[in-house]
């Protein structure tokens, strides 16, 4: 499909921040709105489609992970090619993958003035991240559906990447989780599993009325600075992530209850507790990321 946007624009739409190429800011309600009816384009519900339309909210975000000219960026959905054009103006490299098989084609028009921009049709969880974005470091930008955030995050942080920082907008009760700290009832498995690999923090907020159409949820920027090394050092990884799982798995249980229910047996259990010390009467969500490394430490 060809549509020429520019020409379009300049009769439809009230004049926007001159940029090379499409000639119009695509973090705006009028030129989203446009290019959904040029392209005859509806936000998929099933993938969790919301489209970005604040420029601040885009500056904000390219701000937060840095970006600069000698950056690699891998961005997570770019949808219409909101985020990717505010990351492409900061001289980065961006290498973007879309699940939509329908928005390939519209990225390529949307972003055709921008050489530094890679666009790679497929499901991050499938796509091979090594091959596509290449050897050294690299960040992560994106606005990711809330129905898959955290085995995208996962995916991401176990393969044990060369990521230095993860920028993602995500819904707000992820984000707390992601930050919450031992003894919260929110703290859980994803917060273990999250500050074992990165330091995150909220950047900022970003209102419903941000997107088209708006969520029913807010949503938040979260910056994760990926450690040089995990925060606790184990043993065995696995053993870690296995007695960490298991605690969260029943979390109305002492921690020993809830393990046994996870396949440990009363003997290992036992045998865990007395070595390290730990009371094994506790609840997993009063654990911190010391005593799940040394609990797992005695079993392995």
């Amino acid at each position: 499909m060809s549509v020429d946007i520019d020409k379009e624009l300049n009769t439809e739409v009230h004049q926007e921040t001159k940029l090379k190429g499409l000639n119009a800011t695509i973090a705006t309600p009028s030129v989203t709105r446009h290019i959904m009816k040029a392209f005859n384009l509806r936000a998929s519900k099933k993938l969790g489609q919301n489209f970005l339309v604040d420029a601040n909210i885009v500056r904000g975000i390219v701000e937060a992970a840095g970006a600069q000219p000698g950056d690699k960026i891998l961005e997570i959905g770019p949808g219409i090619g909101t985020l990717t054009q505010g990351l492409a103006e900061s001289g980065a490299e961006i290498v973007a993958v879309e699940l939509d098989k329908k928005l390939p084609a519209v990225l390529a028009e949307t972003l055709a003035a921008y050489d530094n921009v890679t666009i790679v049709p497929g499901d991050i969880l499938k796509v091979n991240i090594p091959e596509i974005m290449g050897e050294g470091p690299f960040k992560v930008a994106a606005n990711l559906p809330y129905y898959i955030t955290t085995p995208i995050l996962m995916a991401l942080l176990e393969r044990h990447l060369p990521i230095s920082i993860l920028v993602t907008m995500v819904q707000k009760e992820v984000a707390l989780r992601m930050i919450a700290r031992p003894g919260s009832k929110i703290y859980g498995a994803l917060s273990v599993a999250v500050q074992y690999y990165t330091k995150p923090h909220i950047a900022f907020d970003v209102p419903p009325r941000s997107f088209i159409p708006a969520p029913e949820v807010d949503s938040v920027v979260v910056v994760c600075d990926v450690r040089e090394k995990p925060a606790v050092e184990v043993k065995d990884e696995k053993m870690f992530f296995k007695v960490v799982k298991a605690a969260f798995g029943q979390r109305r249980k002492t921690i020993a209850n809830a393990m046994k229910g996870a396949g440990f047996t009363k003997e290992i259990i036992e045998a865990a507790f007395a070595k390290c010390g730990i009371d094994s009467g506790r609840r997993g969500e009063t654990f911190s990321l010391e005593e799940f490394a040394a609990l797992a430490d005695a079993i392995s």
